[in-house]
């Protein structure tokens, strides 16, 4: 399948070359691709800077974010929560239309630092401007609940007994991202939380989250729905 990755963080790396090693064909979007490769600094939390990562995945290329865009028959928005609705008007709205667009980012404020705080809440979500300024896509919220590494491969805590969230205004849609959840990464319990507007609560569940890491020195946690 042909997927194009907005973002070339660590949860677009990540994405990346999970996806990759599953035999997709990947093309990971930039705004800057000479930039990009040529940024040295290793990110704050220790890992690689993307040159090195690339290095280490040459099957998974990197474009323009148009062509990301372009490229993917589905995508998915990996990019910074501040600066996601910019990414995604300079990937295009046409190459966005009918496709579902899996939405991993967060609206986290770093300005003041850590905790940061969110952009947007209560009343509104970065899930739902997103589908509003794109309404020809196909919005569903998911994996912005749980660390990078976690997305891939949920089995590393608790043997991958824990709960992802979906979210979405397409019921098609979600159904679709559910069992690419399901075979790609291996997510054994999905919840469909309802219309985009329930984007609200998973990413204001983040200042939790980090208030978590903080408590218990590791991103590698997740939630469990009991019923």
């Amino acid at each position: 399948m042909k997927i194009g990755i907005l973002g070339t963080g660590i949860v677009g790396q990540t994405l990346g070359a999970k996806l990759d090693e599953l035999g997709h064909d990947v093309t990971i979007g930039t705004r800057d691709v000479a930039g990009t490769l040529a940024r040295a600094d290793p990110h704050p939390f220790g890992f690689p800077p993307f040159s090195v990562w690339h290095k280490d995945h040459p099957g998974v290329r990197l474009g323009e974010l148009a062509e990301a865009a372009r490229h993917g028959e589905a995508v998915i928005n990996a990019t910074n929560g501040a600066g996601s609705l910019n990414a995604l008007r300079l990937a295009g709205e046409q190459n966005l239309a009918g496709k579902v667009l899996l939405d991993a980012s967060n609206p986290l404020d770093f300005s003041r630092g850590m905790p940061p705080t969110l952009t947007v809440c209560n009343t509104d979500s970065l899930g739902e401007q997103i589908q509003r300024a794109f309404p020809a896509a196909k919005v569903v919220k998911t994996l912005n609940t749980v660390t990078a590494f976690l997305m891939v491969n949920p089995a590393l805590v608790g043997g991958g007994d824990h709960t992802l969230f979906v979210c979405g205004n397409d019921q098609e849609a979600k159904t679709r991202a559910t069992a690419w959840l399901k075979e790609w990464f291996g997510w054994q319990d999905v919840i469909d939380l309802g219309d985009i507007s329930s984007a609200r609560g998973t990413e204001m569940y983040l200042p939790l989250w980090l208030r978590l890491w903080g408590a218990t020195g590791t991103g590698m946690l997740n939630v469990k729905v009991v019923k």
